[in-house]
């Protein structure tokens, strides 16, 4: 089914409130700084109710009320250093989607979900955020975001998306009805000098193919009771294993068993609740950092992969964390040499997961129930790895990038066709 949108008209929604001349200027955080330099996109999706009403003018109006709070989503970026909180505000897009939602939910290709978003995902401009809201034939609409991954992860991006529902969903602006964002992050990790530094690094989309795939809760247990370690009593967590098994696959049909070469399992982990002390929940920014596992010969072997990812995943602690906010360079240096082996020399085969499981993902009611399905577009990174909850929240779906060639093995393995639903 080939996705038709056209976009009916667009507009520059501006915050409700003036920002405050102190509040001007907000300062990218090292953190920031070596995000990479694309969109971070999230589509949800609403089913047609009789007794719910979507309409564009009070979400336009919620959404003015709700910036006055996110200020820097309404401004524009300077030079990767800062964000002009300068209310220019956010474009926002209504689009006409020439299908019926169902039709798209029950066999999604999520490259056609791109056509949905407000931006192409690699083409960073000054603009922080950006919203469309598409409107199905059946009257379902898909409320599409995209915020730039410069400023904020993606459970900022839940935190704002959330308070945007609420204010909505209370039909006026006070009193807040969701706990007020912190913007400290550039007093936590205090910006640096990242000359040398690409922020584009591992962007493509040439030859890249994605596929969604839905792992069921008994799927998902059996494979934690499999690569559960003999030598403790302690089970692989939902997205380890899952995260073992998906490796285990790619590893058994699309790597070359090559002594010399150097394979890498890059997992994102969430910075906030391993500081001292713990951040809350809506600390806005980038809190999150890359954890790599080190696979001798790309083996495949899922319980000695899961003990490995948990052992340098738990090394990611308060300790690590003041290291990083003192040592920027020595982390930087590190980055820029995994780059340099994986992109340009080819030394190592580095595969990436990041989880949005247990996030607050299915809470965003507009006054139109919670969502039907929450979604991702195909991304702009080869070898990545995208946990998702189905919305009952046991069993997860997980979008899969990979090139043309390794992807056409990859989803014809009888192995993995056993596991998905």
């Amino acid at each position: 089914m080939k996705l038709e949108v056209e976009v009916m008209c667009s507009e520059v929604i501006k915050p409700s409130r003036p920002t405050p001349d102190h509040l001007r200027k907000y300062q990218l955080s090292f953190l920031d700084q070596i995000s990479p330099l694309v969109y971070n996109p999230l589509l949800l999706f609403y089913a047609n109710d009789p007794t719910k009403q979507f309409n564009s003018n009070t979400l336009k109006k919620s959404l003015s009320d709700v910036l006055t709070h996110f200020y820097p989503l309404a401004g524009r970026l300077v030079a990767n250093t800062f964000v002009h909180c300068n209310d220019q505000g956010i474009p926002f897009s209504e689009a006409r989607v020439k299908c019926q939602l169902s039709q798209l939910i029950q066999n999604p290709l999520p490259a056609q979900l791109n056509h949905l978003l407000p931006f192409q995902l690699d083409n960073v401009t000054d603009l922080t955020f950006g919203v469309q809201f598409n409107v199905f034939d059946c009257g379902g609409v898909a409320l599409a975001a995209c915020l730039s991954h410069q400023i904020a992860d993606a459970l900022s991006f839940f935190t704002f998306l959330n308070a945007w529902a609420a204010v909505h969903l209370a039909g006026a602006p006070l009193p807040i009805p969701f706990p007020k964002p912190h913007f400290v992050s550039a007093e936590i990790f205090p910006p640096k000098d990242i000359s040398g530094f690409d922020p584009r690094s591992g962007i493509t989309k040439d030859n890249l193919i994605c596929q969604r795939f839905v792992f069921d809760a008994p799927v998902i247990e059996a494979l934690r009771a499999k690569y559960a370690d003999t030598s403790s009593s302690k089970r692989p967590s939902r997205v380890e294993a899952l995260s073992a098994f998906i490796w285990s696959r790619y590893v058994a049909v699309s790597l070359s068993q090559e002594p010399q070469r150097t394979y890498a399992i890059i997992h994102a982990v969430n910075l906030r609740p391993r500081m001292e002390p713990p951040l809350p929940p809506n600390s806005f920014g980038n809190y999150y950092r890359f954890v790599m596992t080190i696979i001798p010969s790309g083996d495949g072997e899922g319980e000695g992969v899961v003990r490995q990812v948990r052992e340098q995943i738990n090394k990611i602690d308060k300790e690590y964390v003041r290291k990083l906010q003192e040592g920027g360079k020595e982390h930087l240096d590190f980055i820029k040499d995994t780059s340099q082996r994986v992109l340009v020399k080819g030394e190592m085969v580095s595969f990436s997961f990041t989880s949005l499981c247990r996030f607050p993902l299915y809470d965003a009611d507009f006054g139109w129930g919670k969502p039907t399905w929450v979604a991702s577009p195909a991304l702009t990174f080869k070898n990545l790895v995208v946990f998702i909850d189905t919305k009952t929240g046991a069993g997860i779906e997980a979008y899969i990038s990979l090139t043309a060639e390794d992807m056409a093995k990859f989803q014809q393995d009888a192995h993995l066709l056993a596991c998905v639903n």
